[in-house]
């Protein structure tokens, strides 16, 4: 079964801003700063610290970066239904800190508005992010990947992210 969401390849995502941890404590990362003139990789997954998100989602960005770059992306973002703080320390805890940017969705404003929400209450999570990947040029979706199942990071991962660029 293939799953989709609110948005498909071609569509200019949300304009929404981005809660993410700043220097002197949580900001905002305006989505312009993120993806206006910019070839951006953005993962979205269910939720921080859960087993398929830190064993494998965010491990294998992370281990392709630089390939990715040299692909000509220009930043790789992950996000998740967490707060700032949930995130903050997640991206310590990866080693992703200051390598990827790891958006904070806390009251799925972003995650509503594409459509990507699921509920995912009979886990114990309530609404949380289907799991996905997406290729995104100066605001326009060119690239779209979605899970079928939320405990698998296959199709939504780094290697069909590289074979897409």
């Amino acid at each position: 079964m293939t799953q989709t969401i609110g948005i498909s390849v071609g569509d200019k995502l949300p304009r929404i801003d981005f809660d993410i941890m700043g220097a002197e404590g949580p900001t905002k990362l305006p989505f312009g700063e993120l993806f206006d003139g910019k070839k951006v990789v953005l993962f979205a997954l269910p939720g921080a610290y859960t087993r398929t998100c830190t064993a494998t989602h965010v491990p294998g960005y992370l281990d392709n970066l630089e390939t990715l770059k040299a692909k000509g992306v220009d930043e790789v973002a992950v996000l998740s239904v967490n707060d700032v703080w949930v995130m903050d320390a997640w991206s310590k805890v990866t080693g992703g800190a200051g390598k990827i940017h790891f958006l904070a969705d806390g009251a799925l404003e972003f995650t509503k508005a594409i459509g990507a929400d699921i509920d995912l209450s009979a886990v114990g999570f309530g609404v949380r992010s289907k799991r996905l990947s997406m290729i995104v040029e100066d605001g326009v979706v060119t690239s779209l990947n979605i899970e079928d199942s939320p405990g698998q990071a296959v199709t939504s991962g780094a290697a069909t992210i590289l074979d897409q660029l």
